[in-house]
Formats: C-alpha cells, sequence, structure tokens
C-alpha cells in the first residue's frame, strides 16, 4: 500500500497550523537571543561593564531555567486545556515579551532583556508538552514518525535560521530597530498560525493542578518510571541534548581558535549540523516504513559514537590557516571537508537516533498523561544540558582541547547507548531486525496493518528458517512474544536473542511434560496482560520447503484464552543460508545474490471458536501460495 510522503501534512491543516505555529516560536526565539548574545559580544561597552564572557554563559542558563521550575506545571496545563486554545495563549504571551524587549532594545535597558530571555523561556516551557502531546491526537499512527521527523527538522532549520538573522539584522546601523520589529513581527506571524489549529480536546480536564512544581515534577517522573521502556526513552532523548549541548557549545571556540575562521565558519559549522539534523529526522520515515521504527535508535547512536570519534582524527588532520579566514576561505583549506562531513554525519545520526524515541514515548505512555511526561523529560533535558555545560568547564580546566571533548564525549555516548540498550533489549532486537531486513533481504509486507496496535491475539505463520521471529518482529507494529521450539531457544546467540525478546521455549509432552504445560500458562498469562504471542503451529522448521501439519496447541490456547487469530505466512525464505534446505550450502546462498527478496503477508482475523488446525493450515497455505 503506498503511503503519502511526510511533507503532504505541510498542506492539511490538521498538521500545517501547528508546524508553522512551533516552527515560529523556535525561530523568533533564536533571533531574539543571538541579537542578543552578539550585540553583548561587540558592543558590551554601551549595555553594561559585567565581562561579556559571563553574559553569554548567564543568558542561555536562564532561557533553560524555566524549563527546570515549570515544565511539570506546563504539563499539567496543557493536560487540562484545549491545546489549541492554550497555543494562543503562549503566542499572545510571546507578544507581550516581544513588546517588553522592544522597549529594552529601544532604551538600552538590559535588564528588560534579560526578563524577556527568562520570559522566552517560560513561553517555550509551555509550549513543549503541547508540540509533542498535540500529534498523536492528529496523526495516525503511521503518519507519528513522519510528522515527527518533519516537526524536528523544522525546529532545527527555525533555530538555525533565527540565529542567523539575529545576528544579521543587529549589526546593522538601525539593528535595534530591525531587531525589535522582526521579533514582534514573527510573534505576530505565530499568533495568525495558531488560531488556524484545529480543535484538540484535552485528555484530562478535570485535572485538578498541584501548584507546587517540584513535587509534580518528582511525582511525574516517578510516574513515568512506571513504564520502563518510556522512561529509558527520555532518559534516551535527554541523553541527545547532553551529547548535543557538549558538541555544539564548543562550535564558536573551535570555529575561531582551533580552525582559525570568523564568525562565518561558526554558522557554517551550525549550519551543516543542523542540515544534517534535518536530513536524518526526514529520513526515519523512509528508514521505518511508516511505523515506529525503534531499531533506528541503536543505529543513530552509532553514527553518533562513529562519527564524533572520526570528528577527533579530522581535527588532528585539518591544516591551520597561518591568518583568520572567512567560510570562502575555510573550505579551501585542507582537511575541512572530512570536519564538515563528521559534523553533517552527526547530525543524520543524530536525527535518527532522536525521531523514533519521541514517536515510542507518544505510542507507548498512557494518552491522559502524555503531556505531563513530555513536562518531565523537558525537566530532565535542562538538567542534562546543565549538566553538561558543568562537564565542559570540568574538562577545559583538566586541559582537555576541543577535539579531545569531542572524543570524550563520543566515546561517553557509547558507553551510554549500551547501558540503556541492555535495559531494554527491545532496542537492540528491532536494531538487529532491522539490518537483517535492510541488508540481507528486501521484506515485502502484505496487509501487516491487520495486526492490531493494542490487545492481545495469537499469530499463526509457517516456520521457514531460523530468521523467522525477526523478520515477522520487524514488520510488527509492537512487540510480540514467540513461542518456540525449546532447542531453538538455547541454540548459541540466537538463544540469546529469543531470550532478550522474553520468547516463551516449549517442548514436546514426551521430552518435557513440566516446560509443555509452563509454555501454556506463560502464553495465557501474555494474552491475559494483553500481548501479541506468536507460535508456529507446524512445530519444526520445515525440511522440504512445504507446509507441514498443524498441531492441536494452537486449539489449546484459543480454547483458554478467546483471542482473535491471524494466519500470516512467509514467502521467499526457503533456500536461504538459515533454513534446512538439504541441497549445497554454497550453491544456494550464491544463487540467490545479495538483498534476497521475500515477504510477510497477513490474513484477516479468525474468530477463537473457528480457529481450528486444519482450518488456520488453509489459511497459512492460501497465502503462501507457490511461493516457498
Amino acid at each position: 500500500m503506498s503511503q503519502a510522503s511526510q511533507f503532504s501534512l505541510l498542506k492539511q491543516r490538521r498538521f500545517a497550523p501547528f508546524f508553522w505555529t512551533q516552527f515560529l516560536g523556535a525561530f523568533n526565539d533564536n533571533v531574539f537571543k543571538t541579537a542578543l548574545l552578539v550585540i553583548l559580544t561587540y558592543d558590551a561597552a554601551s549595555w553594561t561593564s559585567l565581562d561579556p564572557a559571563v553574559l553569554n554563559s548567564l543568558i542561555p542558563g536562564l532561557f533553560i531555567l524555566p524549563y527546570v521550575l515549570f515544565s511539570a506545571t506546563a504539563g499539567q496545563i496543557a493536560e487540562k486545556v484545549e491545546k489549541g486554545r492554550l497555543a494562543r495563549f503562549v503566542k499572545m504571551l510571546e507578544i507581550g515579551i516581544m513588546l517588553v524587549a522592544g522597549i529594552g532594545w529601544m532604551t538600552h535597558t538590559l535588564w528588560l532583556l534579560i526578563a524577556s530571555v527568562v520570559g522566552m523561556g517560560v513561553h517555550s516551557t509551555l509550549f513543549g508538552p503541547v508540540k509533542y502531546a498535540y500529534m498523536p491526537q492528529h496523526l495516525k499512527s503511521e503518519e507519528l514518525v513522519g510528522g515527527n521527523g518533519v516537526v524536528e527538522m523544522g525546529t532545527f532549520v527555525g533555530i538555525l535560521l533565527g540565529q542567523i538573522l539575529g545576528a544579521a539584522l543587529v549589526l546593522k546601523s538601525n539593528g535595534l530597530l530591525l531587531v525589535a520589529g522582526a521579533t514582534m513581527f514573527f510573534a505576530v506571524l505565530g499568533l495568525v498560525a495558531s488560531y488556524r489549529i484545529p480543535l484538540s480536546p484535552a485528555p484530562a480536564p478535570d485535572l485538578k493542578i498541584n501548584p507546587n512544581p517540584f513535587a509534580e515534577s518528582v511525582r511525574n517522573i516517578g510516574h513515568a518510571r512506571k513504564n520502563r521502556t518510556v522512561f529509558l526513552s527520555m532518559l534516551g532523548n535527554s541523553w541527545f541534548w547532553f551529547y548535543g549541548a557538549m558538541i555544539l557549545s564548543q562550535f564558536p571556540l573551535y570555529a575561531k581558535e582551533y580552525l582559525h575562521g570568523d564568525y562565518s565558519v561558526f554558522v557554517m559549522l551550525l549550519t551543516v549540523f543542523s542540515v544534517g539534523v534535518g536530513v536524518g529526522s526526514l529520513l526515519c520515515e523512509k528508514l521505518s516504513g511508516h511505523k515506529v521504527e525503534i531499531g533506528l535508535v541503536p543505529f543513530g547512536s552509532i553514527g553518533l559514537s562513529l562519527f564524533g570519534i572520526d570528528l577527533y582524527f579530522a581535527s588532528l588532520g585539518y591544516v591551520r590557516p597561518p591568518v583568520e579566514v572567512e567560510m570562502m576561505g575555510m573550505l579551501a583549506q585542507a582537511g575541512v571537508t572530512r570536519v564538515l562531513f563528521d559534523i553533517a554525519m552527526i547530525g543524520v545520526f543524530g536525527g535518527l537516533f532522536i525521531v523514533p524515541l519521541f514517536a515510542l514515548i507518544q505510542t507507548r505512555c498512557e494518552p491522559a498523561h502524555l503531556s505531563r511526561t513530555i513536562g518531565g523529560m523537558n525537566i530532565m533535558n535542562a538538567l542534562f544540558m546543565i549538566g553538561a555545560a558543568g562537564v565542559a568547564i570540568v574538562m577545559i580546566k583538566m586541559g582537555f582541547s576541543i577535539p579531545e571533548m569531542f572524543l570524550a564525549t563520543a566515546i561517553l555516548n557509547a558507553i551510554v547507548a549500551l547501558y540503556i540498550f541492555s535495559l531494554v533489549p527491545e532496542f537492540l532486537m528491532r536494531f538487529l531486525a532491522w539490518m537483517l531486513i535492510h541488508t540481507i533481504h528486501r521484506v515485502k509486507t502484505v496487509d501487516v496493518d491487520r495486526i492490531p496496535e493494542e490487545g492481545p491475539a495469537v499469530l499463526v505463520c509457517n516456520h521457514v528458517s531460523y530468521v523467522d521471529a525477526i523478520v515477522i518482529g520487524a514488520a510488527s507494529p509492537r512487540p510480540i512474544r514467540f513461542v518456540m521450539d525449546h532447542k531453538i531457544f538455547k541454540m548459541p546467540f540466537m538463544g540469546w536473542l529469543f531470550r532478550t525478546a522474553r520468547a516463551i521455549p516449549i517442548a514436546p509432552a514426551k521430552e518435557d511434560q513440566f516446560l509443555m504445560e509452563k509454555a501454556y500458562i506463560d502464553i495465557a498469562q501474555a494474552l491475559h496482560e494483553g500481548d501479541l504471542v506468536c507460535i508456529f503451529p507446524e512445530g519444526r522448521l520445515t525440511s522440504t520447503g512445504e507446509l507441514g501439519e498443524f498441531r492441536g496447541g494452537i486449539a489449546k490456547i484459543v480454547e483458554r484464552s478467546k483471542v482473535p487469530v491471524i494466519p500470516m505466512a512467509l514467502r521467499g525464505l526457503w533456500g536461504s543460508l538459515l533454513t534446512r534446505d538439504p541441497g549445497n550450502l554454497f550453491e544456494r546462498t550464491f544463487a540467490r545474490g545479495p538483498r534476497s527478496r521475500l515477504a510477510l503477508a497477513v490474513g484477516t482475523p479468525v474468530a477463537p471458536e473457528d480457529a481450528t488446525p486444519d482450518y488456520l493450515h488453509k489459511q497459512v497455505l492460501a497465502l503462501r501460495g507457490d511461493w516457498k
């Protein structure tokens, strides 16, 4: 089934007004902040007697502070208030803040501008939970990854363009007036866009808001911890902001002191990184097959480490010019291409890392608690970014060079990733499955949307190879508990994978009566908890490629648990390396060639009272057809 491009969402009212509202907010934030930072760097004497370096560290911190203090409250408000109405209130608040900032610009009153920085931090804090809780209400599940990708792309592009425009405007002869006028104009434009946001009912309109933001923050994070996958996804998200803050915070000095470039070189580094994140975010939809594919998260993490490490070596190989150069001069320097490529790829793999995590949180979190979960995550993000600043300061005092800081961050990323993936093995399982079907095989799915996105069901499928479970798991929109022969379950390495995926081992009664009975109890428990369970009713791998007789285990399962049964068929796996094809191993491996084709066809659900072994056998055989 063909899928519309994620960019088609920008033509639809259910997405476009929301997108432009959030884009203009991120854009205007950065026009204002960058203009203030630049004017305090180049014309500090006419504004204050404070050290510009202190102000350049203070202002970003003041912007982040409201995230720590008010994110929990913002999450509660987003649960209680209709999101379109809340977005309009936030945009009106932005207009008021920019009015105060305009007075500060015109009167050279620094404290008004500092107060506006805090105000814009409050503005962003209030909009944060709306930003990610809005999409699950208006996008289909297969659109969530694409929608998140477009939003992340828009956010980073907005940040980049805002920084470029803010710096360009404020340095002109009438720059203060231009900045004041531009920020007011974009705030009004954001308000206009927000009026087109469709109705987005509050999930908890009767929620009583806790006035204590600290207690609410602890409660929200505690609630999120009950769902292990969601909480560790939140930690992964926050880690990305730590990694990004460690890298991006060093770009100004890296451009000036290490690359020996002027301000345009810093802008170039920022542009390359932002474009990379945008590209990676947009690639998620294509690489995920229009579903939430958390297998991309380890892939993104691997890229963050590999290219972070290579950025260190690329920096060592860079030939520093004898005099400070601008952007075009920088591009002529030996070794700069590798530096820029590494920065771009860090951005690309960052997008591949972050977008599936957002989509996972949106789909696995309780809808009535999503905004508060996002609010809790924003608190964690802010704390991780503050932690990144602290770590950077310690590294600098210890004598680390900037390339060495890049190297240390990349190595630390690998350690953190291994830790998180060891706690949630589903990430690693999905990654291995994703790699299998994007390298060795080309997998076509037929009617895979018949696999329910929630609720219990039993999947039955023909058993062709040792990787059947991985192929089926990769195509499913949610985790599956596989029932498999205890001998396969105990195989080296493959057995570790199956244990990691919480597979259920089973044995014939004549081999192990206790294990067989335990398997049926575990299956009933899994179905009672709302899981998907997949069995291979033939009871063993085929040795001929033909569909064997279905045993009676499925009848026992549906007799105990009255759930629908969904027939499926694998096509094209027979004869591959991991089958019991008796033919010559070398010949059949190379005869198929690289990227061999296979398919998974899903049939219509069968009511439990009709799910007899003979009937299901006919359904699976019809789905498979003549293609083994």
